[in-house]
Order: structure tokens, then sequence, then C-alpha cells
């Protein structure tokens, strides 16, 4: 059966494919690249290279920041393509873009109601430099109660090493058991398969259309709530708590 999901006491939040769009962030940051290209990718093709080189990338060298992992796996996509190696500044610009990424429509308001009920904590691929760039899309400052990013763990999702850090942190700092955790997340394979290595409930923010992480061939990849947005979340969160 379904637990309640007021019986969760804090929502671990994946940013970057749930709250910030970053498919069509990245998608406008590779423009240039893509634009020398006839006929070029499709978006879903390209966003399915991309996530092949970020993830290779992310593996050889966990404690590399974020923003300098997106440089180089800029330059990796030129040569994948056959295209010209790019100039230091259009490597600089496409891992200085994830500020520009826009947030989902609905993410400052939804996370605004969820407040209410939870504890919000970020455990996101991205550093903390890049996270702040974002930051005010989504509410600003006190938005979370606390944020983890793959610069202070050493690792990127989906290692396990990010969950337990996680478990550790929100037990220390708000006595809160892996029980009362739920991933909220739009991607299986960053998210929701981890999620599951620790018996952890999750919600799947769907978010139609997505591409990086969703594909039927996760293993492993289960969740006990399946929302299209998280607006969609914040308003059943409402409803239960409200007793309609």
């Amino acid at each position: 059966m379904v637990p309640s999901l007021l019986t969760q006491k804090l929502l671990c939040f994946d940013v970057y494919g749930t709250l910030i769009d970053w498919e069509t962030g990245l998608y406008a940051a590779a423009a240039p690249l893509l634009s020398q290209l006839s006929p070029a990718p499709s978006r879903e093709a390209f966003l399915r290279t991309y996530l092949a080189f970020e993830s290779a990338q992310q593996v050889a060298t966990p404690n590399l920041r974020y923003s300098a992992l997106l440089s180089i796996v800029y330059a990796q996509l030129a040569a994948h393509y056959n295209l010209p190696v790019p100039s230091p500044s259009a490597t600089a610009s496409f891992g200085s873009s994830i500020g520009l990424w826009p947030a989902f429509n609905d993410s400052a308001a939804a996370l605004q109601q969820l407040r209410q009920h939870y504890k919000l904590v970020v455990l996101s691929n991205v550093d903390r430099a890049s996270f702040a760039s974002s930051l005010q899309r989504l509410g600003g400052e006190g938005t979370f109660d606390l944020v983890l990013t793959a610069e202070d763990i050493g690792s990127y999702k989906p290692d396990v090493a990010n969950f337990e850090y996680m478990l550790r942190e929100v037990k220390e700092k708000f006595g809160v058991e892996k029980e009362q955790v739920c991933v909220t997340a739009n991607s299986l394979f960053h998210d929701h398969a981890p999620a599951k290595k620790f018996g952890l409930v999750s919600a799947w923010i769907e978010r139609p259309g997505a591409v990086i992480g969703v594909g039927e061939e996760v293993e492993g990849a289960t969740y006990e709530w399946k929302f299209r947005t998280l607006g969609e979340m914040a308003d059943a969160v409402a409803k239960e708590a409200g007793g309609s």
C-alpha cells in the first residue's frame, strides 16, 4: 500500500531536472556547437549523447567542480561531432551557463507550499557556486533547510556515497531517520535507483518530455508516488493535510 505523504518529514530534492529545466538550459548553451552541424542532431539525441559523456566524466573525476566538468564535456562533444576544438572562452561559457538555466514555472511556488509540511534538503550534482546562481529562481535564501552538493561530498550521483552522506547529515542536523525521508526527483538513473538501495521512499516528478535519466532501461528504479509536476505533488500534500 502506498504510504501517506505526510508520514515523511523531509524531502530530499534533486534540483537540475526536477526544479530547474536543465535540458532546456543545456540545449540552449550548446547552440554555438550544434549550429555548426548540418543537419544538427535532435534535442533528444543531443541530450542522450551529452548524458553519456557527462556520466563517464563524473566517474573519472568525482572531485571536479561541476562547472569545470561541463567545460570538459563541451570539448568532448565537439570532438564527438568532429568539430574544431572550441576556444577556452567557449568551453568556459558552457561551464558557467548553469545560472542561466530556467526554473520550471511551478517550482518556486510549490517549494513554498511544501515548506509548510517538510524540511527541504538539496542533494545536487552541481557545485555550491553554481547552485547559488540558480537559487533566486527557486525562491532565494531560506527556501531550503540544507544544501548538499557533489562539491561537498566528493562524488556524483548515482554514487551511493552521496545518499549515505545525506542520510548522516539529516540525522545529525534534524534528527530525521531514513524512513522519514522522501527522495523527490525526476531522474530515475541519478536518484530513484540509488535511493532504493537504501530502502528510501521516493516521489517521481515526471516532467513530461524529459529525456536525461528517465529511460525505461534504468534498472532498480521504482517509486511510491508519481506526479507530472512538483506543483501537482504540492497540491496532493495540501489535499491530504486538509483531510479532503
